[in-house]
């Protein structure tokens, strides 16, 4: 599934990437707080959110940080 992290304050784009273990990504960024290389967050909370494209039905994971 596609997973995409965003800031709740900006909507800001930081990370997109793709798992096949949504619950144990879930389960990993609720902890103390999420890390990249350029820069630490807090989970605030997640959608998932479902689209169409090019006639085809797909979801997408967003997992909003502050």
């Amino acid at each position: 599934m596609n997973v995409i992290f965003a800031l709740t304050a900006t909507g800001e784009q930081l990370l997109e990437t793709i798992s096949t273990d949504v619950a144990g990504l879930l389960a990993a960024v609720q902890g103390e707080s999420v890390t990249f290389p350029f820069g630490s967050y807090q989970y605030d909370f997640h959608a998932l959110d479902h689209y169409e494209e090019d006639g085809a039905y797909r979801q997408e994971l967003v997992i909003y940080l502050k």
